[in-house]
């Protein structure tokens, strides 16, 4: 009897699932695939198998990548040392070297092995074939002098033609963040902004941003200070009181813009979390923060 019932429950999320397959059947949604959920294997797969189940029901999922990371351990291989200012890889020619090497001959092949693995055709798209870019510039908010960050760029235009025929393929396109800028040079992309970008230039109906952390805490230490929901007109207080700050200025600087670009949803959700991207999608109650314009009525 109690096999009986749980069969029947299994048959119920089911139900429960369709109005959101329905509503998000052809609806390209773009994934931000970074943090420690790329490290473990467990949370890496969990979150691909989520990815192969959006593709599998109708949805057209597009994956942009990190991997700040596996280029840590790779610099300190090679004796670079990794430096970030306002959350964004300094990066010199050594080092962008490097970034290019581990994205495109190991992260990006990887998850689309992985995917392939759970059913879902996939296929690497170098970054610098996207974005164009332009170099990142900003100013020390303290001193007022400007910060150089290297090759660190900005995305000026994103090519989607590539990434709309690999959708017209039937596989999901893997996006490396790597632009090229005017003067022939490959530039680095932090990959919240690069998915940022992707998802307005496609006008994604969702932009989820997985990370490492729950959503945006009050208390970054407190993992129950959790921000559920976020305004547009909230965050520029945030970030003068320092709660966002680090790397999570660019997740939510990007959210924003994608958001006031006409991006349906944008969420921040725990990569950590098994089947957080399904949560998210699937049901009512959503996961980690929502990024929203203006109050909800």
């Amino acid at each position: 009897m109690q096999a009986m019932q749980d069969i029947i429950r299994k048959a119920e999320v089911l139900i429960e699932a369709l109005p959101y397959i329905q509503r998000f059947r052809d609806k390209i949604i773009v994934v931000k695939f970074g943090g420690s959920a790329m490290e473990a294997k467990t949370h890496h797969d969990g979150i691909l198998k989520d990815v192969a189940f959006m593709e599998c029901v109708g949805m057209r999922p597009v994956i942009v990548h990190g991997g700040g990371k596996a280029i840590s351990r790779a610099m300190k291989e090679e004796g670079i040392e990794a430096q970030f200012v306002r959350g964004l890889r300094v990066t010199c020619a050594q080092t962008i070297a490097v970034v290019d090497r581990v994205m495109h001959f190991d992260i990006n092949p990887g998850i689309v092995r992985a995917l392939e693995d759970f059913g879902a055709p996939a296929e690497g798209l170098r970054g610098q074939d996207i974005f164009t870019v332009t170099r990142k510039q900003g100013k020390d908010s303290q001193t007022g002098e400007a910060i150089d960050w290297g090759f660190v760029g900005e995305p000026e235009k994103v090519n989607v033609q590539p990434i709309l025929d690999v959708i017209a393929r039937g596989r999901i396109p893997v996006i490396t963040p790597l632009g090229m800028g005017s003067d022939g040079q490959p530039y680095n992309v932090n990959a919240d902004t690069a998915a940022a970008a992707v998802a307005k230039a496609l006008k994604a109906a969702k932009l989820g941003i997985l990370s490492d952390v729950p959503g945006l805490l009050r208390d970054p230490k407190d993992e129950t200070s959790i921000l559920s929901t976020l305004r547009v007109d909230e965050v520029g207080k945030l970030i003068e009181q320092g709660v966002i700050d680090g790397g999570m200025l660019p997740k939510v600087e990007s959210g924003v813009d994608a958001l006031l670009a006409g991006v349906g949803k944008i969420h921040m959700v725990d990569g950590r979390m098994p089947h957080s991207l399904l949560l998210e999608i699937f049901t009512p109650n959503g996961v980690g923060t929502e990024i929203i314009a203006n109050e909800e009525n």
